[in-house]
């Protein structure tokens, strides 16, 4: 599933980032990585999201979560 079909509250694991390398650069450095727990905050219709990852919120746009895959929502 991607990130952008989760539920507010929900919990996920991230599982594959296919987006361009500088962005995944980005989200590396702030913690998001394969394997990282994520916490759906608040989200928009338009599919922007925030998001907890290890005690970060971070706000993600549509592009940005419609390319992150995750699965074993909680």
């Amino acid at each position: 599933m991607k990130l952008n079909e989760m539920k507010t509250g929900g919990v996920v694991t991230v599982k594959q980032m296919e987006l361009p390398s500088a962005t995944m650069m980005r989200l590396k450095a702030l913690g998001m990585t394969n394997g990282t727990r994520v916490k759906i905050l608040n989200r928009k219709k338009s599919g922007s999201m925030i998001v907890s990852v290890r005690g970060t919120r971070l706000a993600l746009g549509n592009r940005i979560t419609e390319a992150i895959l995750v699965g074993g929502e909680e």
